[in-house]
Protein backbone atom coordinates (compact mmCIF):
# COMPACT_ATOMS: atom_id res chain seq x y z
CA UNK A 1 0.00 0.00 0.00
CA UNK A 2 1.21 3.05 -1.13
CA UNK A 3 1.91 6.88 1.50
CA UNK A 4 -1.07 8.09 0.20
CA UNK A 5 -3.61 5.05 0.11
CA UNK A 6 -2.83 4.62 3.97
CA UNK A 7 -3.20 8.36 4.53
CA UNK A 8 -6.22 8.31 2.73
CA UNK A 9 -7.42 5.08 4.40
CA UNK A 10 -6.60 6.55 7.98
CA UNK A 11 -8.56 9.52 7.37
CA UNK A 12 -9.14 11.92 10.24
CA UNK A 13 -10.95 10.60 12.96
CA UNK A 14 -14.40 12.51 14.77
CA UNK A 15 -15.73 10.14 16.72
CA UNK A 16 -15.08 10.02 20.74
CA UNK A 17 -13.81 6.88 22.10
CA UNK A 18 -16.76 4.92 24.31
CA UNK A 19 -14.51 6.31 27.57
CA UNK A 20 -14.77 10.11 26.15
CA UNK A 21 -18.59 8.92 25.46
CA UNK A 22 -18.96 8.02 28.78
CA UNK A 23 -17.58 11.13 30.57
CA UNK A 24 -19.81 13.17 28.40
CA UNK A 25 -22.40 11.22 28.86
CA UNK A 26 -21.66 11.64 33.09
CA UNK A 27 -21.41 15.53 32.79
CA UNK A 28 -24.60 15.79 30.80
CA UNK A 29 -26.60 13.65 33.27
CA UNK A 30 -24.43 16.00 36.26
CA UNK A 31 -25.81 18.50 34.15
CA UNK A 32 -29.16 17.73 33.59
CA UNK A 33 -29.98 16.78 37.40
CA UNK A 34 -27.37 19.04 39.68
CA UNK A 35 -27.42 22.29 37.42
CA UNK A 36 -30.34 22.90 34.76
CA UNK A 37 -32.93 22.53 37.31
CA UNK A 38 -31.41 25.21 40.36
CA UNK A 39 -30.01 27.53 37.75
CA UNK A 40 -32.49 30.66 37.80
CA UNK A 41 -32.42 30.38 41.67
CA UNK A 42 -28.52 30.47 42.08
CA UNK A 43 -28.78 33.64 39.27
CA UNK A 44 -31.11 35.35 40.69
CA UNK A 45 -29.71 35.75 44.23
CA UNK A 46 -26.08 35.64 43.38
CA UNK A 47 -25.78 32.53 45.46
CA UNK A 48 -22.19 30.22 45.06
CA UNK A 49 -22.68 26.78 44.28
CA UNK A 50 -20.68 25.19 46.66
CA UNK A 51 -22.63 22.11 47.58
CA UNK A 52 -22.98 21.61 43.59
CA UNK A 53 -19.07 22.03 43.67
CA UNK A 54 -18.66 19.51 46.15
CA UNK A 55 -20.94 17.04 44.57
CA UNK A 56 -18.94 17.26 41.21
CA UNK A 57 -15.52 16.68 43.16
CA UNK A 58 -17.34 13.02 44.76
CA UNK A 59 -17.82 12.54 40.82
CA UNK A 60 -14.55 13.29 39.37
CA UNK A 61 -15.39 16.26 37.21
CA UNK A 62 -13.50 19.23 39.38
CA UNK A 63 -10.23 18.98 39.74
CA UNK A 64 -10.33 17.01 36.75
CA UNK A 65 -6.58 18.77 35.27
CA UNK A 66 -4.47 17.24 38.55
CA UNK A 67 -2.56 14.31 37.76
CA UNK A 68 -2.90 10.78 38.95
CA UNK A 69 0.13 10.79 40.36
CA UNK A 70 -1.23 13.52 43.29
CA UNK A 71 -4.88 12.31 43.44
CA UNK A 72 -6.84 13.47 40.29
CA UNK A 73 -7.75 11.79 37.33
CA UNK A 74 -5.06 13.12 35.18
CA UNK A 75 -7.64 14.18 32.06
CA UNK A 76 -6.64 15.67 28.98
CA UNK A 77 -8.04 19.44 27.66
CA UNK A 78 -9.81 17.31 25.53
CA UNK A 79 -11.59 15.67 28.22
CA UNK A 80 -11.90 18.74 30.41
CA UNK A 81 -13.49 20.46 26.86
CA UNK A 82 -16.41 17.58 27.12
CA UNK A 83 -17.24 18.22 30.45
CA UNK A 84 -17.04 22.03 29.66
CA UNK A 85 -19.65 22.46 27.07
CA UNK A 86 -22.06 19.98 29.50
CA UNK A 87 -21.40 22.18 32.51
CA UNK A 88 -21.69 25.02 30.23
CA UNK A 89 -25.34 24.15 29.19
CA UNK A 90 -26.33 23.85 32.09
CA UNK A 91 -25.57 27.04 33.69
CA UNK A 92 -22.58 29.39 32.94
CA UNK A 93 -22.00 30.93 36.07
CA UNK A 94 -22.19 27.81 37.88
CA UNK A 95 -19.42 25.79 35.07
CA UNK A 96 -17.06 28.56 35.82
CA UNK A 97 -17.20 28.34 39.52
CA UNK A 98 -16.71 24.38 39.31
CA UNK A 99 -13.64 24.99 36.71
CA UNK A 100 -11.58 27.79 38.63
CA UNK A 101 -10.10 25.23 40.44
CA UNK A 102 -8.33 23.84 37.25
CA UNK A 103 -7.21 27.69 36.35
CA UNK A 104 -6.10 28.05 39.61
CA UNK A 105 -4.09 24.84 39.76
CA UNK A 106 -2.36 25.09 36.23
CA UNK A 107 0.16 27.31 37.30
CA UNK A 108 1.24 24.70 40.03
CA UNK A 109 0.82 21.61 37.20
CA UNK A 110 2.91 23.49 34.77
CA UNK A 111 5.12 25.49 36.64
CA UNK A 112 6.15 23.11 40.41
CA UNK A 113 8.41 21.53 41.83
CA UNK A 114 7.74 17.62 42.98
CA UNK A 115 7.22 19.02 46.48
CA UNK A 116 5.01 21.55 45.58
CA UNK A 117 2.98 19.69 43.68
CA UNK A 118 2.46 16.60 46.21
CA UNK A 119 1.31 20.01 49.12
CA UNK A 120 -0.61 22.31 47.08
CA UNK A 121 -2.39 19.64 44.36
CA UNK A 122 -2.26 16.27 46.52
CA UNK A 123 -2.93 17.35 50.02
CA UNK A 124 -4.91 20.62 49.95
CA UNK A 125 -7.26 20.58 46.74
CA UNK A 126 -7.52 16.52 46.61
CA UNK A 127 -7.61 15.44 49.97
CA UNK A 128 -9.06 18.60 51.79
CA UNK A 129 -11.24 19.82 49.05
CA UNK A 130 -10.14 23.11 49.24
CA UNK A 131 -10.64 26.13 46.68
CA UNK A 132 -7.95 28.08 45.01
CA UNK A 133 -8.05 31.35 42.94
CA UNK A 134 -6.01 32.59 39.79
CA UNK A 135 -4.92 35.73 40.38
CA UNK A 136 -3.61 37.96 37.55
CA UNK A 137 -6.20 40.78 36.67
CA UNK A 138 -5.81 44.08 38.48
CA UNK A 139 -7.77 47.30 38.09
CA UNK A 140 -5.09 48.75 35.52
CA UNK A 141 -4.27 45.61 34.24
CA UNK A 142 -6.45 43.20 32.40
CA UNK A 143 -5.44 42.75 28.79
CA UNK A 144 -1.71 43.95 29.55
CA UNK A 145 -0.57 41.49 31.57
CA UNK A 146 2.93 43.04 32.02
CA UNK A 147 1.16 46.16 33.29
CA UNK A 148 0.43 44.27 36.69
CA UNK A 149 2.34 46.24 39.75
CA UNK A 150 1.44 43.90 42.63
CA UNK A 151 5.09 43.64 44.09
CA UNK A 152 7.05 40.89 45.42
CA UNK A 153 10.41 42.12 47.79
CA UNK A 154 12.77 39.85 48.59
CA UNK A 155 13.59 40.93 52.33
CA UNK A 156 15.37 38.33 54.91
CA UNK A 157 15.02 35.19 52.64
CA UNK A 158 11.16 35.92 51.95
CA UNK A 159 9.01 38.26 49.68
CA UNK A 160 7.02 40.69 50.98
CA UNK A 161 3.93 41.43 48.70
CA UNK A 162 1.85 44.52 48.80
CA UNK A 163 -0.68 44.87 46.42
CA UNK A 164 -4.30 44.14 44.79
CA UNK A 165 -6.30 41.53 41.98
CA UNK A 166 -9.41 42.59 40.82
CA UNK A 167 -12.04 40.58 38.83
CA UNK A 168 -11.05 37.10 40.59
CA UNK A 169 -13.29 34.05 40.52
CA UNK A 170 -13.96 32.43 43.48
CA UNK A 171 -12.00 34.83 45.66
CA UNK A 172 -14.46 35.11 48.61
CA UNK A 173 -14.33 31.24 48.80
CA UNK A 174 -10.56 30.62 48.06
CA UNK A 175 -8.41 29.03 50.43
CA UNK A 176 -4.93 30.22 48.56
CA UNK A 177 -4.18 31.97 45.49
CA UNK A 178 -1.95 31.38 42.75
CA UNK A 179 -0.63 34.96 42.28
CA UNK A 180 1.43 36.94 39.97
CA UNK A 181 3.66 39.66 40.88
CA UNK A 182 6.30 41.97 40.05
CA UNK A 183 9.57 40.69 41.45
CA UNK A 184 11.76 43.26 39.36
CA UNK A 185 9.62 46.12 38.65
CA UNK A 186 12.64 47.69 35.58
CA UNK A 187 12.89 44.01 33.93
CA UNK A 188 9.13 44.26 31.85
CA UNK A 189 8.00 40.68 31.19
CA UNK A 190 11.44 39.32 32.20
CA UNK A 191 10.51 40.76 35.95
CA UNK A 192 7.28 38.70 36.71
CA UNK A 193 6.88 35.87 39.36
CA UNK A 194 4.58 33.46 40.78
CA UNK A 195 3.63 32.95 43.98
CA UNK A 196 1.16 30.55 46.16
CA UNK A 197 -0.48 32.91 48.89
CA UNK A 198 -2.81 30.98 51.47
CA UNK A 199 -5.72 32.87 52.61
CA UNK A 200 -5.05 33.01 56.05
CA UNK A 201 -1.71 34.82 55.63
CA UNK A 202 -1.57 38.16 57.76
CA UNK A 203 -2.04 41.27 55.24
CA UNK A 204 -4.54 39.32 52.94
CA UNK A 205 -8.15 40.40 52.66
CA UNK A 206 -10.63 39.52 50.46
CA UNK A 207 -13.29 43.00 49.52
CA UNK A 208 -17.08 42.94 48.90
CA UNK A 209 -18.00 40.62 46.10
CA UNK A 210 -19.27 41.94 42.53
CA UNK A 211 -22.69 42.38 41.52
CA UNK A 212 -22.53 41.39 38.07
CA UNK A 213 -24.72 41.30 34.80
CA UNK A 214 -24.60 38.02 34.70
CA UNK A 215 -22.64 34.26 35.50
CA UNK A 216 -23.79 35.41 38.85
CA UNK A 217 -23.54 32.20 40.21
CA UNK A 218 -19.53 32.37 40.19
CA UNK A 219 -18.22 34.66 42.85
CA UNK A 220 -15.61 37.53 41.66
CA UNK A 221 -14.21 39.99 44.36
CA UNK A 222 -11.40 41.80 44.52
CA UNK A 223 -8.13 40.77 46.87
CA UNK A 224 -5.69 42.82 48.56
CA UNK A 225 -2.27 42.20 49.80
CA UNK A 226 -1.10 44.68 52.59
CA UNK A 227 2.73 43.29 53.56
CA UNK A 228 2.08 39.69 53.36
CA UNK A 229 5.20 38.10 54.05
CA UNK A 230 5.27 34.78 52.10
CA UNK A 231 8.38 31.75 52.40
CA UNK A 232 10.40 31.56 49.51
CA UNK A 233 9.17 27.92 48.92
CA UNK A 234 5.92 29.59 47.90
CA UNK A 235 7.35 30.99 44.66
CA UNK A 236 6.26 28.78 41.72
CA UNK A 237 9.51 28.01 39.57
CA UNK A 238 12.05 30.73 38.65
CA UNK A 239 11.82 34.36 39.51
CA UNK A 240 11.48 36.69 36.92
CA UNK A 241 9.54 33.40 34.93
CA UNK A 242 6.02 34.49 35.73
CA UNK A 243 5.24 35.65 32.75
CA UNK A 244 6.06 32.72 30.53
CA UNK A 245 3.71 30.60 33.11
CA UNK A 246 0.86 32.88 32.65
CA UNK A 247 1.23 32.42 28.62
CA UNK A 248 1.21 28.63 29.35
CA UNK A 249 -1.47 28.74 31.59
CA UNK A 250 -3.61 30.46 29.34
CA UNK A 251 -2.96 28.26 26.28
CA UNK A 252 -3.68 25.46 28.32
CA UNK A 253 -6.95 27.18 29.52
CA UNK A 254 -8.56 28.71 26.92
CA UNK A 255 -9.86 26.08 25.04
CA UNK A 256 -11.95 24.73 28.16
CA UNK A 257 -13.07 28.50 28.63
CA UNK A 258 -14.13 28.02 24.91
CA UNK A 259 -16.35 24.74 25.40
CA UNK A 260 -18.15 26.56 28.17
CA UNK A 261 -19.66 29.16 25.43
CA UNK A 262 -19.80 26.07 23.25
CA UNK A 263 -22.32 24.31 25.94
CA UNK A 264 -23.92 27.99 25.91
CA UNK A 265 -23.95 28.09 21.88
CA UNK A 266 -25.62 24.71 22.52
CA UNK A 267 -28.52 25.64 24.86
CA UNK A 268 -29.42 28.66 23.07
CA UNK A 269 -29.81 26.32 19.86
CA UNK A 270 -31.76 23.69 21.33
CA UNK A 271 -34.54 26.27 23.19
CA UNK A 272 -34.52 27.78 20.10
CA UNK A 273 -35.86 24.48 18.56
CA UNK A 274 -38.19 23.97 20.86
CA UNK A 275 -39.75 26.95 20.87
CA UNK A 276 -40.15 27.68 17.04
CA UNK A 277 -41.73 24.36 17.17
CA UNK A 278 -44.45 24.33 19.40
CA UNK A 279 -44.81 28.36 18.88
CA UNK A 280 -47.34 29.66 15.70
CA UNK A 281 -47.79 33.02 13.56
CA UNK A 282 -50.01 33.21 10.64
CA UNK A 283 -51.28 30.06 11.31
CA UNK A 284 -47.23 27.66 11.02
CA UNK A 285 -45.09 26.94 13.57
CA UNK A 286 -42.15 29.91 13.19
CA UNK A 287 -39.17 28.29 12.09
CA UNK A 288 -41.10 27.87 9.01
CA UNK A 289 -40.92 31.47 8.50
CA UNK A 290 -37.37 32.50 6.38
CA UNK A 291 -36.71 34.41 8.60
CA UNK A 292 -36.52 32.55 11.76
CA UNK A 293 -35.43 29.40 10.62
CA UNK A 294 -32.40 30.86 8.46
CA UNK A 295 -31.52 32.04 12.61
CA UNK A 296 -31.84 29.29 13.94
CA UNK A 297 -29.52 27.55 10.91
CA UNK A 298 -26.87 29.98 12.12
CA UNK A 299 -27.05 28.87 15.08
CA UNK A 300 -26.34 25.08 14.34
CA UNK A 301 -23.78 25.93 11.60
CA UNK A 302 -21.61 28.47 14.42
CA UNK A 303 -22.25 25.59 16.70
CA UNK A 304 -20.54 22.89 15.03
CA UNK A 305 -18.22 24.95 13.75
CA UNK A 306 -16.84 26.63 17.08
CA UNK A 307 -16.88 22.85 18.93
CA UNK A 308 -14.14 21.81 16.47
CA UNK A 309 -12.03 24.56 16.90
CA UNK A 310 -11.80 23.87 20.76
CA UNK A 311 -11.54 20.15 19.89
CA UNK A 312 -8.84 21.18 17.78
CA UNK A 313 -7.08 23.41 20.46
CA UNK A 314 -7.36 21.10 23.17
CA UNK A 315 -5.99 18.24 21.11
CA UNK A 316 -2.89 20.37 19.30
CA UNK A 317 -2.46 21.21 23.50
CA UNK A 318 -2.63 17.81 24.36
CA UNK A 319 -0.08 16.59 21.63
CA UNK A 320 2.49 19.28 23.31
CA UNK A 321 2.26 20.92 20.09
CA UNK A 322 2.90 24.84 20.50
CA UNK A 323 0.22 26.81 17.99
CA UNK A 324 -0.86 29.48 20.34
CA UNK A 325 -3.25 30.83 16.82
CA UNK A 326 -5.49 27.40 18.12
CA UNK A 327 -6.48 28.74 21.80
CA UNK A 328 -7.74 32.38 20.25
CA UNK A 329 -8.97 31.10 17.36
CA UNK A 330 -11.66 28.63 19.55
CA UNK A 331 -11.79 31.20 22.42
CA UNK A 332 -12.77 34.24 20.01
CA UNK A 333 -15.12 32.43 17.57
CA UNK A 334 -16.73 30.42 20.45
CA UNK A 335 -17.11 33.60 22.36
CA UNK A 336 -18.43 35.80 19.58
CA UNK A 337 -21.04 33.07 18.19
CA UNK A 338 -22.21 32.13 21.49
CA UNK A 339 -22.53 35.97 21.75
CA UNK A 340 -24.44 36.16 18.62
CA UNK A 341 -26.68 33.00 18.98
CA UNK A 342 -27.91 34.22 22.83
CA UNK A 343 -28.92 37.55 20.87
CA UNK A 344 -30.81 35.65 18.12
CA UNK A 345 -32.85 33.42 20.64
CA UNK A 346 -34.02 36.04 22.49
CA UNK A 347 -35.46 37.81 19.19
CA UNK A 348 -36.84 34.36 18.28
CA UNK A 349 -38.66 34.35 21.21
CA UNK A 350 -39.81 37.65 20.88
CA UNK A 351 -41.07 39.68 24.22
CA UNK A 352 -40.95 36.19 25.92
CA UNK A 353 -37.68 36.01 25.69
CA UNK A 354 -37.20 39.22 27.38
CA UNK A 355 -38.65 38.01 30.19
CA UNK A 356 -36.82 35.74 33.45
CA UNK A 357 -38.80 32.93 33.51
CA UNK A 358 -38.15 32.14 29.74
CA UNK A 359 -34.18 30.62 29.56
CA UNK A 360 -32.98 32.72 26.74
CA UNK A 361 -32.93 35.97 28.94
CA UNK A 362 -29.98 34.26 31.12
CA UNK A 363 -27.95 33.43 28.00
CA UNK A 364 -27.54 36.32 26.92
CA UNK A 365 -26.48 38.05 30.66
CA UNK A 366 -24.46 35.23 31.04
CA UNK A 367 -22.76 35.31 27.23
CA UNK A 368 -21.37 38.55 27.40
CA UNK A 369 -18.27 37.83 29.67
CA UNK A 370 -16.78 35.04 27.34
CA UNK A 371 -16.12 37.93 25.04
CA UNK A 372 -13.84 39.34 28.07
CA UNK A 373 -12.59 36.93 30.15
CA UNK A 374 -9.56 35.01 29.85
CA UNK A 375 -8.45 37.28 27.31
CA UNK A 376 -11.00 39.78 25.27
CA UNK A 377 -11.98 38.51 21.71
CA UNK A 378 -10.06 41.89 20.68
CA UNK A 379 -6.76 40.22 22.25
CA UNK A 380 -7.28 36.82 20.38
CA UNK A 381 -7.17 38.70 17.46
CA UNK A 382 -4.13 40.29 18.32
CA UNK A 383 -2.25 36.82 18.90
CA UNK A 384 -3.63 35.63 15.80
CA UNK A 385 -2.31 38.62 13.62
CA UNK A 386 1.52 38.54 15.59
CA UNK A 387 0.93 34.58 14.82
CA UNK A 388 0.41 35.06 11.31
CA UNK A 389 2.90 37.49 10.54
CA UNK A 390 5.65 35.93 12.53
CA UNK A 391 8.82 35.70 10.30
Amino acid sequence: MSTLERVVNAGVGFELTDEQKMLQKLARDFAAQEITPVAAEYDEHARFPKEIFHKGRELGIVNMNIPAAYGGVGATIFEECLVGEELGYGCTGISTSISTNNLGALPIILGANEQQKQYWLGERLVDKGQFVSYGVTEAAAGSNVVGIQTRAEKKNGHYVINGSKTFITNASHADFFTVFTKTDVNAGHRGMTCFVIERDRPGVSVGKKFDKLGQRASDTAEIVFENVEVPAENMIGREGQGFYLAMQVFDHSRPGVASAAVGLLRRALEECVKYASEREAFGVPIYQHQAIGHKIADMAISYEAARLLVWQAAWLVDSGIHNPKAPAYAKAFAADMATKAANDAVQVFGGYGYMKEYPVEKLLRDVKIFTIYEGTSEIQRNIIVRELFRH
